[in-house]
């Protein structure tokens, strides 16, 4: 696949599926800012495990959810590199309850976390690549975002938020030759799922076509193509990847 930009920022990119996602670009030869907030260890970690392999990166603080700390952290990436090509809207939390359990504090940390924080970064990102005429933005979305699921209101309209939120800017951005689309990951073996037990992970398997859970380098591989110049007629897309769940 061929890259027309160079610089991609990854947010929550210490672990799970954005690890996986700085890792392939980064093999891609990109230069991958890894973008953490809490686990500091874990994204040096990758940071290492990147420069071992020849890969470009650095690590980066902020927290998405905090509109100051994103734009000082963009002013950062631009003045180093002059440049922010790709952005991959990746962090994202959880804190389920069921709703008649559920504090508003509950509901509103996944939603400045999730939603808001693809809002801040997609703004300020927008501002830079309306400037240079180009650029590619992945907002990482969930199947839960489509179908719901119980004890999870709040990550569920977070997620559905951002769909729309991607569509919005598909069509605002698109003659700015800026491209926007969203994934909408299912079951994937991440710390999310670490926690389920083998009845509940079956209960999951028995209704996906694959029979087994999703890997996190299956969407690292998704993100590398529509990043890429061979999907530059792809916008404002959700592309489910679920291994037949919503089948």
């Amino acid at each position: 696949m061929s890259y027309k930009g160079d610089v991609v920022l990854v947010t929550g990119a210490s672990k799970g599926i954005g690890a996986a996602i700085a890792i392939e670009l980064a093999e891609k030869g990109l230069n991958v800012i890894i973008n953490y907030n809490t686990s500091q260890e874990q994204a040096d970690a990758l940071n290492e495990t990147i420069r071992k392999n020849q890969g470009k990166c650095e690590i980066k603080k902020f927290d998405v959810s905090n509109y100051e700390e994103v734009e000082n952290a963009f002013a950062q990436i631009i003045e180093k590199y002059k440049t922010i090509d790709y952005l991959v809207n990746n962090a994202g939390i959880v804190s389920d309850n069921l709703i008649i359990k559920m504090k508003a504090d509950e509901f509103d940390k996944v939603l400045k976390t999730n939603l808001y924080g693809t809002f801040n970064c997609s703004k300020i990102a927008a501002k830079y690549m309306i400037k240079q005429k180009f650029g590619v933005i992945i907002n990482i979305s969930s199947i839960i975002g489509l179908f719901g699921n119980a004890g999870q209101a709040n990550y569920a309209a977070s997620k559905a938020g951002i769909i729309g939120f991607t569509k919005s800017l598909a069509k605002e951005l698109g003659s700015r030759n800026i491209r926007i689309n969203a994934i909408a990951p299912g079951f994937i073996e991440t710390d999310m799922t670490e926690d389920l037990n083998i009845i509940q992970k079956k209960f999951l398997t028995d209704k996906i076509a694959l029979k087994r859970l999703g890997k996190s380098s299956d969407i690292a591989h998704l993100v590398s193509f529509l990043l890429s110049e061979e999907a530059s007629y792809i916008t404002g897309e959700v592309i489910s990847i679920n291994g037949g769940l919503s089948i």
